[in-house]
């Protein structure tokens, strides 16, 4: 069966900063996809963030690239498999140079914290209880 896949496109001032950001939020890099304009991280079996020189990120688009720690375009937000997880993500993140926002949203079915990456992009994560989602 056919699963579609997403490619988050985001521009980074810091190509090798930014790929050492991702790896020590425990992720991988496909090497196939990277090169030094580029480097693909793998986040699931369908989700992929494509870093992007800015430069290189340019030849894709004739609108301006936004400054992410000034102005906010999209939010990404990944689903955790435990409110444990969702925190553990974000301390990883903390850890590895981003910036936690501080708002934790606890509706008690679902939980979620959020963080800002090198280049200012946010990220929310979330876990919401399976009961729910299932229902």
């Amino acid at each position: 069966m056919y699963q579609q896949m997403i490619f988050v496109n985001l521009p980074v001032n810091d190509l090798d900063a930014s790929k050492k950001f991702y790896t020590e939020l425990g992720y991988t890099l496909n090497a196939q996809f990277s090169d030094e304009k580029a480097a693909s991280v793998v986040i699931s079996d369908t989700i992929f963030a494509m870093l992007l020189t800015k430069p290189f990120y340019a030849t894709f688009t004739d609108k301006e690239i936004v400054d992410a720690t000034k102005a906010s375009q999209v939010l990404l937000c990944l689903s955790a498999e435990s409110r444990e997880k969702v925190d553990e993500l974000v301390e990883k993140a903390v850890a590895a140079g981003g910036t936690a926002n501080d708002d934790v949203q606890d509706q008690g079915f679902m939980y979620g914290r959020s963080f800002n990456d090198l280049d200012g992009h946010g990220w929310e994560v979330m876990w919401m209880d399976p009961a729910v989602v299932q229902s």
